[in-house]
């Protein structure tokens, strides 16, 4: 149980955020309730008014830094992406009340019959981020911070969760797979991108769906990577063909809007490699969610994310050898079982 310290202060930032959301709504009657967390410090919640329901997002300043959402919204909002409406900001208490944009997320919508026009939709808004959005100024997707993201995966999938310490031939074999996926996404042509574009971030909403939440965390770099991110994953699976589907349909519009030119075993080179980038930094951010932070339903997801890698890994020629040898050292592992 967290120490008493610690609830006390809980309790009275949650009394400073509802006194706030009642001075600024200017209604002592609202309802606050917890509306939902994400894998970061901040928190959300829904305040009921006697005419409206709002979301007010709680970011403790010494933990997180909201400039970067208010700056990230701003760019959205401009180019007409469903980022939801700003209501009013407290910088130095750090929160946000905005527009609520319902609790249907595409995760919760996603079936088989649903699947291509909420997808057509996610696959518009994309479009629209990649070309309207203004991305001067922000950071880029350099080579530090792709290797920094894919040692997590050493640290805390293999060594922390899987109890493993590669060897000097296993070490090599990692290196040499990080120098072939840094070196495919650094040259890819260089895109808004929003970094956590998948089912659990796309609101399904009745006008301009979807609405896009959670992204703050946005850079600018490879134009594959929101792509990949959406169509694999990494809480919901489809079929390789209709995944295939739906991106050699964005890559020809991206082709026709001059993004890359038409080059297709490159792009889907690109997809693959950018994938499993991705999931290898999934790999050990879900674990180190659980180790450090005590959220533990990540666990369940990691055998998705695996399956993803290998299934780019051991067939890629320049990435089989790190395939087959993650492949032997996961095999018959129960993932979702917590290490002591």
């Amino acid at each position: 149980p967290p120490p008493e310290d610690d609830l006390m202060m809980d309790r009275k930032r949650e009394m400073a955020l509802a006194n706030w959301c009642r001075g600024v709504l200017n209604d002592n009657q609202i309802k606050v309730a917890p509306a939902s967390s994400d894998a970061s410090f901040r928190s959300y919640h829904r305040v009921s008014s006697r005419d409206n329901s709002f979301i007010v997002m709680d970011a403790p300043p010494d933990k997180e830094n909201i400039a970067p959402w208010l700056d990230i919204h701003a760019r959205l909002r401009k180019a007409n992406v469903n980022a939801p409406e700003l209501v009013a900001v407290e910088r130095t208490l750090g929160f946000i009340l905005m527009a609520d944009l319902g609790d249907l997320s595409y995760l919760s919508q996603l079936n088989e019959q649903s699947a291509d026009l909420l997808y057509r939709d996610a696959l518009n808004t994309l479009y629209a981020m990649q070309t309207r959005v203004d991305s001067n100024g922000l950071e880029t997707y350099h080579y530090g911070k792709l290797v920094a993201e894919m040692e997590l995966f050493p640290e805390w999938f293999l060594q922390r969760h899987l109890g493993l310490q590669p060897n000097c031939a296993g070490w090599d074999t990692i290196e040499q797979a990080f120098s072939v996926l840094t070196a495919s996404a650094l040259e890819q042509p260089q895109v808004f991108v929003h970094r956590d574009f998948h089912s659990r971030n796309l609101m399904r909403t009745t006008l301009n769906n979807p609405g896009v939440i959670d992204f703050q965390d946005a850079v600018k770099g490879p134009i594959t990577y929101d792509l990949v991110s959406l169509l694999r994953d990494c809480y919901i699976e489809w079929p390789k063909e209709r995944v295939l589907a739906w991106m050699q349909a964005y890559r020809e519009r991206a082709v026709a809007a001059n993004l890359i030119a038409h080059n297709e075993l490159r792009f889907k080179r690109w997809f693959d490699l950018m994938g499993v980038q991705r999931h290898l930094k999934v790999l050990g951010i879900f674990c180190r969610l659980w180790y450090r932070d005590g959220k533990a339903q990540y666990l369940n997801d990691l055998p998705l994310v695996l399956k993803y890698t290998l299934e780019v890994a051991t067939v890629n020629k320049d990435l089989k050898p790190f395939g087959e040898w993650l492949a032997k050292i996961t095999a018959n592992i129960d993932l979702t079982r917590p290490r002591d």
